[in-house]
């Protein structure tokens, strides 16, 4: 098999947003009209349970119909030429949708449950709906198998390791403030080429490699992927 770069990709809630979908925070601090501290932390779900299972079910009922954008497809195209990863911290499966053969949830996944007890225990979740008294195999409640704030992310050391091992990092969609997944560009290699495909510019350490793309991912990531194609064809890989 001929050799093929390792492009990274980092995606956040910009890219989701297109599709429909808002996955984190909005601007004036809500999550779908409701305080994150309410139905995304530890203490929300031990305070009312039910309220928690309720958002994430209506999350995921929303998602059901949501479709990927052109800037998931350009993702999956890249995959015809480059060995690529994407390190997502959205929760839903716009990217599978969209063909995507290799994606890490560093938040978790919406359409799956996992158990109280026993965190190696994750299920899928059939449909939209996790109710109360939906239990695991050993006979706890399940749970969002979301990583909630306050909560460790299980997949950052895993993270770290592909990116360091990429030839090129894209990061699509996201404000780079969230930690630790913000802290994931500073383990990119010297020299590797970054692109930040964003209409609203993060606020990232300048460096030569870096090449700022003021666009949504719609037409961002389409451009880019083009880009890259035709580079790799003319470099002969």
């Amino acid at each position: 098999m001929p050799f093929r770069r390792k492009i990274v990709v980092l995606s956040g809630a910009g890219i989701s947003a297109e599709s429909g979908l808002r996955t984190f925070r909005d601007s004036n601090g809500l999550w779908e009209n409701y305080r994150v501290e309410d139905v995304a932390t530890p203490e929300a779900w031990a305070r009312n349970p039910d309220l928690v299972l309720e958002f994430y079910n209506q999350r995921r009922k929303q998602a059901l119909d949501a479709q990927p954008n052109a800037g998931h497809r350009a993702l999956k195209r890249l995959e015809e030429f480059f060995d690529v990863t994407i390190i997502t911290q959205n929760v839903d499966n716009l990217h599978e949708k969209a063909g995507s053969s290799n994606v890490i949830h560093l938040h978790g996944e919406l359409f799956k449950s996992r158990s109280t007890r026993d965190e190696t225990l994750v299920y899928d979740v059939e449909g939209w709906e996790l109710k109360r008294g939906d239990r695991c195999e050993k006979g706890s409640q399940l749970r969002p198998h979301i990583v909630w704030f306050g909560e460790a992310v299980p997949l950052m050391e895993t993270a770290v390791e592909i990116v360091h091992e990429a030839d090129i990092l894209i990061i699509v969609g996201t404000s780079m403030v969230v930690y630790p997944a913000a802290g994931l560009i500073d383990f990119a290699r010297p020299g590797v080429s970054i692109y930040v495909v964003d209409p609203n510019v993060p606020d990232i350490r300048p460096r030569k490699s870096l090449t700022f793309i003021p666009e949504p991912a719609t037409t961002g990531l389409s451009r880019l992927a083009e880009q890259l194609i035709s580079t790799n064809a003319t470099d002969g890989v």
